[in-house]
């Protein structure tokens, strides 16, 4: 494990979000960092396009692809 340094303002807002949804403040941040990560390597994907990419990626889907193709699917309500 890393040490990662933020701002205190980042840290506060991490804080407040976590509080909100009911999640560890590292729990928080790593969240943030992973929907960070996936909109930098999925440009096409809006906000909900990447939890749906999150979600399928918890369940193990195969890879990258198969995940963003079933994400792209689950985010338009399941037409293909």
């Amino acid at each position: 494990m890393g040490i990662v340094k933020i701002s205190d303002e980042l840290h506060d807002q991490i804080r407040l979000s976590s509080a909100a949804l009911h999640r560890s403040i590292n729990a928080q941040a790593e969240h943030w960092l992973r929907v960070g990560q996936l909109a930098e390597s999925h440009p096409d994907l809006d906000y909900s396009g990447i939890c749906a990419l999150l979600h399928v990626q918890a369940r193990g889907v195969g890879s990258v692809d198969q995940a963003q193709g079933a994400a792209s699917t689950q985010a338009m309500g399941g037409r293909a």
